[in-house]
């Protein structure tokens, strides 16, 4: 697939407090999308952070709105075709309801658990009006060159995208961990025996990316 490339899209920035980082200090997180540029239309990897109040003092988020981080990566609203999450937290899913009638790509299990658990999310952020949810039961590929892998752990229908361009491929792997340093320990554990990486990194491995970005780390994870 020679016309596929991947563009970051920046929604922001939040806070994630002391009791959810393990240091015992907060932490400043980027707000990241990605865009994938198809023959068949744009597909948008997350779409930013909702909005409610009690959300916004525990994470005391710095939006940018959706029409302003889609115009800083040269596009508008309607230009987006397609929508995957890779999981249903306010933070990844927040402009949904802005694309009606969009297929949004989503495993079945995680929208499961945003309609049923209490805590999982915004629930004015999953049955919008216009939601249209294309459910996924494992691994598939949504258009060519685009396949859907499920990487649990952070949610238990946690996905990632692997996007096969001309320059290789290239994995968007969502909040499979906070940082590319945690992608970067699992990898070693898995090649040297070491630890109990997911099972799931053999097979993002299997696809010999050329890059693995992250919805919450500027950083870029390469070979």
């Amino acid at each position: 697939m020679t016309d596929l490339t991947v563009r970051r899209v920046d929604f922001g920035l939040l806070i994630r407090p002391p009791e959810e980082t393990g240091t015992g200090a907060a932490r400043v997180e980027p707000a990241l999308g990605y865009l994938i540029d198809h023959p068949r239309g744009l597909l948008l990897v997350d779409t930013g952070m909702g909005s409610h109040p009690d959300v916004d003092r525990h994470y005391q988020p710095r939006r940018i709105p959706l029409e302003v981080a889609l115009a800083g990566a040269g596009v508008v609203i309607g230009d987006i075709r397609y929508v995957v999450n890779c999981h249903l937290h306010f933070d990844h899913c927040g402009g949904n309801p802005r694309f009606p009638g969009n297929p949004v790509f989503t495993q079945r299990s995680e929208l499961e658990i945003a309609r049923h658990s209490a805590h999982h999310t915004l629930p004015e952020l999953i049955d919008h009006p216009g939601a249209r949810y294309e459910e996924l039961d494992g691994a598939a590929e949504i258009l060519p060159g685009v396949r859907i892998v499920p990487t649990p752990g952070h949610t238990a229908g946690h996905q990632s995208v692997v996007v096969t361009t001309a320059d290789g491929t290239v994995v968007v792997a969502g909040q499979s961990h906070d940082h590319a340093s945690g992608f970067t320990g699992d990898v070693l554990g898995h090649r040297a025996g070491v630890g109990v990486p997911p099972a799931w990194i053999e097979t993002l491995l299997a696809f010999d990316p050329r890059q693995v970005v992250f919805a919450h780390d500027n950083a870029v994870w390469t070979p």
